[in-house]
């Protein structure tokens, strides 16, 4: 084994609070005070943001995460202050769009610093992954709504990146293409450098039932590094944090479970507050007794479930979203009902409870030198000492708005959020002791087994190339080797695809897959085999620029969709394989004599659904397409276009067009009397001005009727979005009414 610091970095200060869990990721600082006195009543700076996520301080910087605004003039911000003073070093806005997320609930998580490399991560509501440096210079940024179909949810929930190596993990619901389209809890491995995917993985079932915003903990177990997280498909789930590959998953809730974990002894403790899988009874903390050999399942087959005999223990409290604190063997968790409990970690026998509030929503305890500092979601920070039999409220301080998130605590300063302000507290003290932060275990690679190839998805335009890196890996996913050479490429089908197709592309000497300027767009993976044997897949998607146009023509509906109580058995096309977040959203079908773009009835889990068609980088075009909805006078559905970030989608109950982005941040519309079973025609675009404004227009007419000159709809924007991937959404209410669309054209503005 080879040793390095917890953080793998020698440069971190063990006081640093780089992730919204802190150094040992179970919400416990390693701070010690000399002469420690209570708080402060006021603090002794606030700043103007507003947040319900945790902040992470280095290098005496605080990186905080929030946004400004209630409804148009809401944006999400990244700030860096002075820890000291609070003094803003630097800003940048981060717009939301295309999300469905109501009432505010933005910046539900945090950001993360990488102790090495002192860069910034963060997810953003809409899925904007960015990276910046400490001193405010951009990295990279990836739209992971547009490139991997991760997808939103009105609670907004979005929680924190992670740190392994030289890997940056997120965890989400991602609906992307060909086999994984179908919506699924996934991670993926990021080289935290560059931006570029080196894994992803599905550790548990899909579809989930709902989203979850679980942070991965992370340790060294079986001689392997590994990661343990709860998912949005109700399971506690082990991967490697390597490689990707799952290990096995336990089966705890019948909903999306949100907490984080905590690793106790050989155990690892999760908790929920939905119903059982095994019971009526809603909540449960649980402590699964670990499997001491871990082995990832063969390629196709189901991940490892573990039964009910490996549970230790089980406590009946639940909790919707806040996570548990341990502090030796004590495990201390707010309930939703606002209620602290302390709890054996051995036993999981309750030793005792406190009411500190009515409810608590989202906010974790923080454990600093023998206190507790609870925020509430009343808008109360209250400070628990803690003992054997019982919790003393030793002070309560009162917050301007409600406390959602968990404190921080780095040099003596406690920093905590609220929907209105930002606090910082300094902990009265005469000396500041820090511990060392434990040591990680990493294990030394052994034989190459694989090879990694960076980046292991790619989209290339047509008349372009891309370069790989290839490295091997061991079987517990750690590198053996930065540079492998001699590989031999080739097509690769993988035996479980439903679409079997290739990528129109070629790999040339230099080992760079090149898709020519005549290339259809397609999508496939490839497999390259090194001289040893060892082999190892990418998958890419060659697409082209404008203009785009699809009729749907060329497909051969030869795949049957079976009847149901209210529906016949019908033929049927898979979407096109390289269209973002189309797989079970929607079929080729054939309507009218004619093949269409139809909604599917495949599950009611995704009556919404939002399918992007082309690169991300696009902008500057007018899309058109025909369009109709099933159903009659009093049941219809919906049915759009999303043309660089903004959805314009003729609303077939409300009998209206309307443009919007998120519904409470823009939504304008003007009357139109949609007709069921009547095709319509819809066209879009989007000006943007040389100040950085723009019209978002809109406008609909009977197909057999000539274009009308005036717009139906237009929406004025004081700060346009440049660019985005047009896309196509159809939202069939309870499944009861199809959408359909057909001639889709995506041309250059004129």
């Amino acid at each position: 084994m080879a040793l390095a610091l917890f953080a793998g970095s020698h440069s971190l200060q063990a006081n640093d609070w780089t992730n919204w869990r802190g150094p040992l990721q179970n919400g416990v600082s390693l701070e010690h005070y000399t002469g420690a006195g209570k708080l402060a009543d006021t603090p002794a700076w606030t700043y103007n943001a507003r947040s319900r996520g945790t902040p992470v301080v280095v290098d005496g910087k605080v990186v905080l995460w929030g946004y400004r605004g209630e409804t148009t003039d809401l944006i999400e911000i990244l700030t860096v202050l002075d820890a000291k003073t609070g003094a803003k070093l630097w800003e940048v806005e981060i717009a939301d769009y295309l999300s469905d997320s109501i009432y505010n609930r933005y910046s539900i998580g945090a950001p993360t610093v990488d102790p090495e490399t002192k860069r910034i991560y963060l997810v953003s509501n809409a899925g904007r992954f960015v990276c910046y440096e400490l001193d405010g210079k951009k990295v990279f940024e990836m739209p992971m709504m547009e490139d991997l179909g991760r997808m939103t949810f009105p609670n907004s929930r979005v929680g924190s990146p992670v740190i392994e190596g030289d890997l940056v993990i997120v965890h989400f619901i991602f609906s992307n293409w060909g086999a994984d389209g179908p919506a699924a809890d996934r991670v993926y491995g990021f080289d935290k450098k560059t931006g570029e995917l080196v894994w992803w993985s599905l550790p548990g079932v899909s579809p989930p039932v709902d989203s979850s915003f679980s942070t991965p903990v992370l340790e060294t177990r079986d001689g392997k590094r590994v990661m343990y997280f709860t998912t949005g498909c109700g399971n506690l789930v082990c991967v490697n944090a390597r490689s990707g590959k799952p290990y096995w998953r336990m089966p705890l809730c019948k909903n999306g479970m949100n907490p984080s974990v905590v690793l106790h002894k050989g155990k690892v403790i999760a908790i929920h507050g939905d119903e059982n899988v095994d019971s009526s009874e809603k909540g449960r903390m649980s402590a699964i007794k670990l499997p001491e050999k871990l082995v990832a399942a063969a390629p196709g087959t189901e991940t490892t479930v573990l039964d009910s005999s490996v549970e230790a223990w089980r406590n009946p409290i639940g909790a919707t979203s806040s996570s548990p604190v341990l502090v030796g063997d004590t495990l201390y968790q707010l309930t939703d009902g606002g209620e602290l409990y302390a709890i054996d970690a051995n036993t999981g026998t309750d030793l005792w409870k406190k009411k500190l509030s009515n409810a608590n929503l989202h906010s974790s305890p923080l454990y600093v030198d023998g206190l507790l500092y609870c925020p509430m979601m009343e808008g109360k920070l209250v400070v628990v000492k803690p003992s054997a039999k019982d919790g003393e409220v030793v002070q309560e301080i009162k917050l301007d708005g409600q406390c959602l998130g968990a404190p921080t605590v780095c040099d003596g300063v406690l920093y905590v959020t609220t929907t209105e302000k930002f606090y910082s507290f300094p902990i009265p003290n005469s000396g500041i002791k820090t511990d060392a932060a434990p040591a990680l275990e990493v294990p030394a690679a052994g034989k190459a087994v694989a090879l990694q190839i960076i980046p292991a998805e790619t989209v290339i335009m047509r008349g372009n190339k891309q370069a790989f890196r290839i490295r091997s890996v061991d079987a517990n996913g750690m590198v053996v080797s930065d540079k492998v050479e001699g590989v031999k490429w080739e097509s690769f089908i993988p035996p479980t695809a439903k679409v079997k197709a290739t990528m129109d592309a070629s790999f040339n000497e230099a080992g760079e897959l090149v898709v020519a300027a005549d290339a259809k767009i397609s999508a496939g993976a490839w497999k390259a085999t090194a001289p040893d044997g060892t082999f190892g897949t990418i998958r890419g998607r060659g697409l082209k620029g404008l203009p785009i146009t699809e009729d749907f023509e060329g497909y051969k509906l030869t795949e049957e969709f079976p009847a149901d109580p209210a529906n016949p058995a019908y033929k049927f096309a898979y979407p096109p394989l390289p269209w973002i977040g189309a797989r079970f959203k929607f079929q080729v079908m054939e309507k009218d004599g004619n093949k269409v773009f139809g909604k599917s009835f495949d599950r009611l889990m995704f009556q919404r659904g939002t399918v992007f068609v082309a690169p991300s980088t696009l902008s500057n075009y007018t899309m058109q397409a025909d369009v109709m909805t099933d159903g009659n006078a009093r049941s219809k559905s919906d049915l759009g276009l999303i043309n660089q970030r903004y959805l314009i989608c003729l609303r077939g109950n409300a009998n209206k067009i309307e443009i919007s982005s998120n519904l409470e941040r823009l939504a304008q519309a003007a009357t139109f009397k949609v007709s069921a079973n009547t095709w319509y025609t819809l066209k879009t675009r989007v000006d943007v001005n040389a100040d950085g404004s723009g019209v978002v227009k809109g406008k609909v007419w009977d197909k057999s009727q000539p274009e009308p000159e005036a717009w139906t709809v237009e929406a004025k924007v004081a700060k346009a979005h440049t660019q985005g991937s047009p896309g196509i959404f159809g939202f069939t209410q309870m499944n009861q009414k199809r959408v359909f669309l057909d001639n889709l054209s995506i041309t250059e503005n004129k």
